[in-house]
């Protein structure tokens, strides 16, 4: 049984009117194009997918972002993945069209999964939209996995943010100084999450 908590058009009106009065034209654009493409689409919670990246969204500008090309990036990070659209297609600037090709899971022929990663996450450093996209991407998907994947899913979804994410986190923050008031809100809210699921998990299968 699904439960949603959040109202998509509530946060979807919230953004644009905020993002009208702050001139965020990347922003506006963004948020229609999304909202079109993910029509239709389910989270594994079976609420509809497009209050993900509006949650992100909100959450973004909640943490004091007004970067026009960090929110647009966060609206726009799955729609080359998850809904078929080209990267040409999106209706943004180039900035934000690199950050969301940064963000797009590939693995390319004669890599394994683990090489990918490894390619993916250095990549993203390439971009500060992206990389503040992905942190901002798993502190929502940390936060409402619990109930929806199986337990070795959990275990593997926390390996990853443990070996990569937090790693990222770190660099980021030396690469981008100017974001760590956010940055530390990410990874305490992170990090807590994580440990008390792992916690959990441990409970249970002694």
């Amino acid at each position: 049984m699904s439960t949603t908590v959040f109202n998509s058009d509530k946060m979807y009106t919230y953004l644009r009117g905020f993002a009208s009065g702050a001139g965020m034209h990347e922003t506006l654009k963004a948020l229609t194009f999304a909202r079109d493409k993910h029509q239709g689409q389910l989270r594994k919670s079976g609420e509809p997918y497009i209050v993900h990246p509006l949650m992100m969204a909100c959450n973004a500008v909640s943490m004091g972002i007004r970067d026009d090309t960090v929110v647009a990036t966060i609206l726009l990070h799955d729609v080359c993945e998850d809904c078929g659209v080209c990267l040409q297609e999106l209706p943004v600037n180039d900035t934000v069209r690199h950050a969301v090709d940064l963000m797009t899971f590939r693995i390319m022929e004669g890599e394994t999964k683990e090489i990918a990663k490894n390619r993916y996450y250095n990549l993203l450093l390439q971009s500060r939209e992206a990389a503040m996209t992905k942190l901002i991407d798993r502190c929502h998907n940390v936060s409402s996995m619990a109930g929806t994947f199986s337990v070795e899913k959990l275990k593997a979804y926390i390996e990853e943010t443990r070996h990569y994410v937090l790693p990222l986190l770190r660099k980021v923050k030396n690469l981008y100084p100017e974001e760590s008031d956010i940055l530390f809100v990410l990874k305490y809210h992170i990090v807590s999450v994580v440990d008390s699921i792992e916690a959990t998990i441990q409970v249970f299968e002694q």
